[in-house]
């Protein structure tokens, strides 16, 4: 069973009406009972960094997910801003994330962007996998939707397994055992989001 974790921020319905429709369990985790219960955990966000944690912290799961996560290892996908919660912090705020990849989260710098792209990067984009990695199984020549202005900058080039380009090549996937995470939304990403979520729950 899939636990996805509801605290205030993103589109929760679209995640289970897609694992719905592939016939695998999901639940949506408002306790740390909840977040127990599952084998695998799905973080969504959107808005602001700061905004996030704090809702985070403030829905009592936080020390559930260190523990499920860190502890008993279990997989789980940051999505959009629960990716870059993932980091260490954001340029965008100045609370501390959550520390579980060895990166920080920096802004598009516009002077790489020519006047010719704006923020925030918002629409479809091509995706570019790294080797064999497990969520872009099955998948050839994968686009997704983004929708952000800061993207996350890993401190080991190992933890980026998928990247895409806007004015600059940037990481669009990270992954760090059993942490994984996407810039984009594989919710809104029709079938290249739908493999991707299947390849989560089958292969992580």
């Amino acid at each position: 069973m899939i636990a996805l974790v509801d605290y205030g921020l993103g589109n929760i319905q679209a995640f289970a009406n897609i694992y719905k429709r592939l016939g695998i369990k999901v639940l949506v985790a408002k306790t740390p009972s909840d977040v127990r219960r599952a084998s695998k955990i799905i973080l969504p966000g959107v808005g602001a960094f700061d905004w996030a944690m704090t809702r985070l912290q403030d829905s009592g799961l936080r020390e559930t997910l260190d523990e499920e996560v860190l502890v008993k290892k279990k997989p789980i996908l940051g999505v959009c801003v629960g990716m870059q919660m993932l980091a260490h912090s954001s340029e965008e705020g100045i609370l501390p994330g959550l520390g579980w990849i060895d990166a920080t989260v920096v802004k598009f710098d516009s002077q790489y962007l020519n006047g010719q792209t704006h923020l925030p990067h918002m629409g479809w984009n091509d995706v570019e996998p790294r080797g064999c990695e497990t969520l872009f199984k099955g998948l050839y020549d994968p686009r997704y939707y983004f929708l952000h202005s800061f993207f996350i900058k890993p401190h080991q080039e190992q933890y980026t397994v998928a990247t895409a380009q806007y004015g600059v090549k940037f990481t669009a996937a990270v992954r760090s055992g059993n942490v994984y995470g996407t810039q984009f939304h594989p919710e809104k990403s029709h079938e290249w989001g739908i493999g991707l979520l299947k390849n989560f729950a089958e292969f992580a």
